[in-house]
């Protein structure tokens, strides 16, 4: 801490060295937080740079009796970064995003995923749900079973008979899925 007090001092007198020492030690942290807001290299190098820059120059404005200089710094990459963010997406709507372009066209839905969407309504309420969970909501058994509140073995158990259901309902074969269960058990 003192050491980067000593370090801000000396930035504010304008010695070069000491922002390259800064940089050395808060770069990489930094860094991190630019690189998951705007997940572009090239960009969070760049936003990097422009936050040591804006250090650079507004280092006047540092008060260590306010906070650390990390929170400092956290906050000006934080703000160049979502600024970066805001102007670089399109806010303004600009391309027709309507859902029927011709009302005439004709939908074709595959005869399959209404055989098999009707499949699963028919199966009962806590067997739709299990089902929801593990394949249309992507969670493991384990976070599953926690979400419906019954026990992991009734958990598997309502995988197996709905996939067995389904497979008595639907003339297409299952195999491949129940073998996934299976794997994934």
């Amino acid at each position: 801490m003192q050491n980067d007090n000593l370090l801000i001092s000396k930035i504010q007198n304008k010695d070069e060295a000491a922002l390259s020492e800064l940089y050395d030690s808060y770069s990489p942290a930094l860094y991190g937080v630019i690189i998951r807001m705007c997940k572009d290299e090239q960009e969070a190098q760049n936003l990097l740079q422009d936050t040591f820059l804006t250090i650079w120059e507004k280092s006047l404005q540092y008060n260590p009796e306010k906070g650390k200089f990390y929170t400092w710094a956290y906050r000006i990459a934080k703000n160049k970064t979502l600024n970066f963010l805001r102007k670089s997406k399109n806010l303004i709507q600009t391309e027709d995003l309507s859902v029927y372009t011709n009302k005439e066209d004709n939908i074709n839905i595959d005869p399959e995923y209404l055989q098999l969407s009707g499949c699963l309504k028919q199966l009962e309420k806590h067997h739709q749900r299990a089902l929801e969970l593990v394949y249309f909501n992507g969670l493991t058994h384990r976070e599953a079973h926690k979400e419906m509140d019954v026990p992991l073995g009734t958990f598997k158990s309502y995988i197996k008979q709905a996939l067995k259901k389904l497979q008595l309902s639907y003339n297409k074969s299952m195999l491949w899925l129940l073998f996934f269960i299976e794997m994934i058990e």
